[in-house]
């Protein structure tokens, strides 16, 4: 077999909106779909798709294990609570990424009553991952803003 033809069939991979996967972990009140993963094109280290989150819906608190997640808000405003209570908050639009560190008790929450929150997911692993938990959330989170090291204030 040549170079050229183990690129063919071994090479890049594109996987149509039309060819997303449901048939993975899922959180109740929010949509998964697999685009990216080990099933589907082979990827060891990474895990991505798409999630949806209906108007005024919120999801029920989870975490991800050992892996890594990032979102990326392509429509709606996210909020975001986090920690052993839920007790932390911040929220995220269009065109902002959110970070998630491993092991990390979190829920994603559409706070638009009327659009529905379209995000895109990366993880860190090819095998999906969700743990879903059963937390008693503190009714009021502390408000907290995102700012990294590079850029305080």
């Amino acid at each position: 077999m040549t170079t050229q033809h183990r690129w063919k069939t071994d090479g890049v991979r594109v996987v149509g909106a039309n060819q997303l996967d449901p048939n993975t972990a899922q959180t109740p009140g929010m949509d998964r779909k697999a685009a990216i993963n080990f099933a589907r094109v082979g990827a060891q280290k990474l895990w991505a798709g798409t999630v949806h989150i209906h108007a005024n819906a919120k999801t029920g608190a989870h975490h991800h294990g050992p892996l890594e997640s990032v979102i990326y808000v392509v429509k709606g405003k996210a909020r975001m609570r986090w920690g052993e209570k839920l007790e932390f908050m911040a929220e995220a639009g269009p065109g902002d990424f959110i970070y998630i560190p491993p092991w990390v008790p979190h829920q994603e929450i559409n706070a638009s009553p009327h659009e529905v929150l379209e995000c895109v997911l990366c993880r860190s692993d090819g095998e999906a991952v969700a743990v879903n938990l059963d937390i008693e959330p503190v009714e009021k989170p502390e408000h907290v803003l995102w700012v990294d090291p590079t850029h305080p204030g």
